[in-house]
């Protein structure tokens, strides 16, 4: 695990480690070419690299590259990976760098044949195995930690019965968050952790299986949607039909999936654990709206999970909506740059104020998050200069106060504008008219009181693990400094 990519992810965009998908096909869908339109449905989960693998009556073969899904697949390479079963991937770094080798789905050969794994999440104990392993003569190839569960399995199949033995066997020992698929020569797996932090879940088309991280991608490939993967749940797909297996399931529920999930990460026509995305994001507004009501002409969203919002906060307020932000979406990875001036010239790029929609309107602004506070302040001047009288903030999730350790890149607290400032403070370093935070207190509300367990570490510090030492030393160092932009507006 490599915790310097936290340090080297300056944008106030957030981002989520990555998005899996696999099928089992009996024949009705060509896994290579479903593959590709699920990955096409998860690329907003992940921009920097991409694959998939195919097993061929054992033989496993694959392609993988940095780069967006379109860019990496042509119809040649697609055409020349062919089989029955697949599992692929798209991938944005939290733990270990961003280079070719980090790519997944990751293609292993060991003692019992071969093992392709597409991961996403993040193991709190990644550091701790990983150095066991290399003790007992373990050579890595690359610097993340799916590498790590890969080897895990390898091991514990050489003891045990069957592949998915195996994997039960290597859950076990490991800590965090993963939605894991792997694929055998002759099995497709799909796991989930115990604690059920990333979404996974399975859907059918005539008698082939199909796994991913959310239901559009199941939709993209032309599956039904079956049910969600339940936390500590193995799946296992084979020529004999379908099987459960639940000896990690906890017998009480623990069950902890990630609330940015609805707030910002999960694509906005998905449904998770049985609560849709885009009416919690509504919900969300809706609530904003009771708790920070303001006098204004009209209700904007930052493109794109501010907009649900946005709707929602119109609905419940009667003010009107209209769009007041335009995004472009062909900015891409570019976006990430390196120093503080192309990040300032990168918001504007990819952001831009529609002058016709806010001259001389009071605008109600709808943000998903403020991390750093380091983009919000642009936007916010944005508007202003294209003519709005008043901007007033508001931010369908929390206050920031807390790292994540489960594959959110949301950085130290030093760098959370949040822990060094108050809400009052934070507005005038916005330079919004007013700001209004979704209380924490409201975060089951926004799910519509139908989630049944979700992690609000990020907002609340209360982790539903334990979290070594090491890593929250990590996480306590100084970033940011805000008081500069604080003191100048004082004056």
């Amino acid at each position: 695990m490599d915790s310097s990519k936290f340090s080297d992810c300056f944008s106030e965009e957030l981002h989520e480690e990555c998005g899996v998908f696999g099928v089992y096909s009996d024949g009705a869908i060509n896994p290579a070419y479903a593959s590709y339109n699920g990955l096409l449905a998860l690329q907003h989960r992940g921009q920097e690299s991409c694959g998939i693998a195919v097993n061929d009556r054992g033989v496993i073969s694959y392609h993988k590259d940095m780069g967006l899904v379109s860019e990496v697949f042509s119809k040649e390479t697609l055409a020349s990976l062919e089989g029955q079963m697949s599992v692929a991937h798209v991938r944005y770094s939290t733990a270990g760098g961003s280079v070719p080798e980090n790519a997944q789905p990751l293609v292993m050969r060991y003692v019992k044949g071969v093992l392709a794994i597409a991961h996403n999440g993040n193991l709190t104990n990644a550091v701790e195995i990983r150095k066991e392993l290399e003790h007992r003569g373990a050579i890595f190839q690359t610097t993340i930690d799916s590498e790590v569960i890969a080897y895990l399995i390898a091991r514990e199949r050489v003891h045990s019965h069957s592949v998915e033995a195996a994997v039960s066997a290597a859950m076990k020992q490991l800590d965090g968050s993963y939605s894991l698929l792997v694929m055998s020569p002759r099995k497709l797996i799909a796991a989930r952790d115990p604690h059920g932090f990333r979404p996974l879940c399975m859907g059918k088309l005539e008698g082939s299986y199909v796994f991913a991280s959310e239901s559009c991608a199941l939709d993209a490939a032309g599956a039904e949607f079956v049910r969600d993967i339940e936390p500590g749940e193995i799946v296992v797909v084979d020529d004999r039909g379908i099987t459960s297996i639940k000896d990690n399931c906890p017998k009480e529920s623990k069950k902890s999936l990630c609330v940015f999930e609805y707030i910002y990460f999960a694509r906005t026509d998905s449904i998770i654990d049985g609560i849709g995305v885009y009416e919690s994001r509504k919900e969300a507004g809706r609530i904003l709206a009771r708790e920070f009501p303001v006098d204004a002409d009209l209700v904007i969203g930052v493109p794109e999970s501010g907009i649900d919002a946005a709707i929602g906060y119109s609905e419940e307020s009667g003010i009107p909506y209209e769009k007041g932000i335009v995004k472009n979406n062909y900015i891409g990875r570019t976006f990430i740059k390196p120093t503080q001036q192309e990040r300032a010239k990168s918001v504007r790029l990819k952001l831009n104020p529609l002058l016709t929609s806010v001259k001389g309107k009071r605008v109600v602004m709808i943000d998903d998050s403020i991390v750093r506070g380091t983009t919000c302040d642009r936007i916010v001047t944005m508007l202003r200069k294209a003519g709005a009288k008043e901007v007033h903030l508001r931010i369908s999730s929390p206050p920031f106060t807390w790292p994540c350790y489960y594959g959110t890149d949301i950085p130290s607290k030093g760098e959370l504008i949040a822990c060094k400032h108050t809400v009052d403070e934070i507005c005038k370093i916005s330079g919004a008219d007013s700001l209004g935070y979704l209380p924490a207190d409201k975060l089951s509300q926004m799910l519509l009181n139908k989630a049944n367990g979700i992690c609000t570490a990020c907002f609340t510090g209360k982790y539903p693990t334990e979290i070594p030492q090491k890593l929250l030393e990590g996480k306590e160092r100084g970033g940011v400094d805000f008081d500069k932009k604080l003191v100048k507006d004082k004056q």
